[in-house]
């Protein structure tokens, strides 16, 4: 009986033992590991930036090239979104993510048709200069429901703050083949020169199930067979640049322009 329960104590032993080193060796893999999931995830954000700008072309895909064009054309400032002012802050600090998850720091919109939960009240937009150092593009990020989940993405507008350069997502749960044809090539390179604002300032821009018209300066394809993701991208964008958006930066800098 006795070598019965010394043996159950050395197995309840020894499972302990060994949970406790794999539990260190995992902690130990995270902590190491943190600094290059940082970095990877910086890289990725830089990629999508300067694709929506139009110069992911200008690197040769390399971490070092994708970090040096960005150093070299994109500005990332802090805006006031309620104000549409510049503010004072470290954009790469800036977390929209946890922002919005703190009352403090952000708030129910009005007419949630993003279907966020909350808006953070401040963000970061990118001035992307050209060679002359004058501002082409500016970046915006965007979040809305898709039919899963949040996606997230960039919107790249020429200087006059209206026409779209390209949509470009970066994050999403949506269906492979379906939903997931955000990221097709096909449907990004029907964005180009597509309006947001009509002639009273009201962001028309939309997604437009069975295809949108030549004519249709303000409609691109929706998504085949993928509904409620198309829907989604519609109010993500009719939200973001509407006035619980980007509409007062925008309305700010559209007349003089961002410098």
């Amino acid at each position: 009986m006795s070598s019965n329960k010394e043996t159950f104590g050395k197995t309840v032993g020894f499972v302990i033992a060994v949970c406790l080193v794999c539990a260190a060796l995992v902690s130990i893999s995270a902590v190491q590991l943190k600094p290059l999931q940082v970095e990877n995830k910086l890289l990725d954000q830089q990629t999508k930036i300067l694709e929506a700008a139009g110069l992911l072309s200008e690197t040769d895909g390399t971490k070092a090239s994708v970090q040096a064009t960005f150093k070299k054309f994109v500005e990332a400032k802090m805006i006031d979104l309620n104000s549409g002012e510049f503010i004072e802050g470290d954009p790469e600090l800036f977390d929209e993510r946890r922002n919005s998850r703190d009352a403090s720091k952000s708030d129910k919109p009005k007419n949630d048709i993003a279907g966020i939960n909350r808006r953070s009240h401040d963000a970061v937009v990118y001035l992307v200069r050209n060679e002359s150092g004058k501002v082409n593009t500016v970046v915006l990020p965007i979040i809305g429901s898709g039919l899963w989940d949040l996606m997230y993405g960039y919107v790249g507008l020429e200087s006059d703050l209206n026409t779209i350069r390209s949509v470009v997502y970066s994050d999403h749960k949506e269906t492979p083949g379906l939903g997931a044809e955000v990221m097709n090539p096909n449907w990004k390179a029907l964005w180009p020169g597509k309006k947001i604002y009509d002639n009273n300032g009201v962001a028309k821009v939309n997604l437009v199930k069975g295809g949108a018209k030549a004519n249709d300066i303000h409609g691109v394809d929706a998504l085949s067979g993928a509904t409620l993701t198309s829907n989604g991208v519609t109010r993500t964008l009719q939200f973001w640049f509407g006035e619980e958006g980007y509409g007062p930066f925008v309305t700010k800098y559209r007349a003089g322009g961002v410098n």
